[in-house]
């Protein structure tokens, strides 16, 4: 059965060494084309100014490590998942909790905020993705409500709607991607060409077109249309598993961050990858990245419990931010720009900003 469909004189060894050729050919291209480093061309580039990013607000609440969290566009509002099995949504001024849900699983890897505000989405190792909607009623029963959207064969790692309440991109252990209806829980694409879990996703900034980008745990970060399902572009520079993908605020470039202990840039344009963001001393794998609104600054967290931020064109580290307990697992810049939100194991978010 394996062998049907091979031409003669084929073996799978041959079709492999054949493959191989091939992607050393590509690598070579590749090289041709990498005219010159993005740490040379930033050389005339002003240096940044001391960074003095301060803890404001620290939100304590749930019972267990911090997994995932997300802005709403309204900037104040964030919800987080945890491995307590409760989503919470707070007022990030007042550290009020809004809305809390207890979902039927420990471990709620990924959760996300809709676009309109009124509704959250969240998931991990009940495979699925449920969508709550939300209102100004604090004593609402959410749960009652609740609406199951996609269907895993593994863990849900990570979810995002799209540039509307009604689709949700979702990724997976059972190494697929997935687009989805809302409404009616129809899939409306799936997204195969990871060898392993997929742990991340990224959808582009809406005004660069219908491509996202994800990472996994066979060390590749995958580019894909949403349209058409195909996977158009591939990088596989990474030496562990990607815990997670970000584009550039343009939208012609992504970040990752690794168990390798570095982040990577990778330009889309050029098809390559343009820097290393790492340190002989940063020795603890980096689980979350986050540009800033600009696109100079490069946050990572690491499970060292640091958050290191890089000047991305330079590939210089700028600053260590100190003050979680244990790793911390994910962390997003405000939609304004203005602060950032940091979700780590030591079961609290810590909201900072300038001043």
């Amino acid at each position: 059965m394996a062998c049907q469909g091979l031409a003669s004189g084929e073996t799978l060894k041959s079709l492999k060494a054949e493959s191989e050729t091939l992607r050393k050919k590509l690598e070579e291209e590749r090289k041709k084309l990498h005219d010159v480093e993005l740490e040379k061309v930033a050389e005339k580039a002003e240096a940044l100014g001391e960074l003095n990013m301060k803890t404001r607000r620290t939100l304590k609440g749930h019972g267990n490590k911090v997994l995932c969290m997300d802005w709403c566009k309204d900037k104040r509002r964030i919800v987080s998942s945890s491995q307590d099995g409760k989503v919470i949504v707070w007022d990030a001024f007042t550290t009020n909790k809004e809305h809390a849900v207890t979902m039927p699983t420990t471990w709620v890897m990924a959760c996300a905020y809709a676009p309109s505000g009124c509704a959250i989405a969240c998931g991990g190792l009940d495979n699925k993705c449920s969508v709550y909607p939300l209102s100004l009623d604090k004593d609402e029963n959410l749960a009652a409500k609740k609406k199951s959207v996609a269907m895993h064969t593994n863990y849900l790692s990570g979810c995002t709607f799209t540039n509307s309440d009604m689709q949700i991109l979702t990724s997976s252990g059972d190494g697929t991607s997935a687009l989805w209806d809302v409404e009616s829980g129809q899939l409306l694409q799936s997204f195969h060409g990871h060898s392993a879990d997929v742990l991340t996703l990224d959808l582009a900034p809406s005004e660069t077109g219908n491509t996202f980008v994800s990472g996994g745990s066979d060390k590749k970060a995958n580019v894909w249309d949403l349209r058409s399902g195909q996977n158009v572009q591939s990088f596989d520079t990474h030496d562990s598993d990607i815990n997670c993908v970000k584009y550039y605020p343009s939208g012609d470039a992504f970040a990752s961050a690794s168990d390798d202990s570095t982040c990577r840039l990778f330009d889309l344009r050029a098809d390559r990858e343009v820097s290393i963001y790492s340190k002989d001393s940063i020795i603890f794998g980096a689980a979350s990245v986050d540009f800033s609104l600009s696109g100079r600054l490069l946050f990572a967290g690491y499970n060292d419990y640091t958050i290191n931020v890089w000047d991305v064109l330079k590939g210089t580290r700028v600053a260590i931010l100190f003050g979680h307990e244990n790793r911390v697992s994910s962390l997003r810049v405000s939609p304004d720009g203005t602060a950032f939100c940091s979700g780590s194991w030591d079961n609290t978010l810590r909201v900072r900003h300038e001043g």
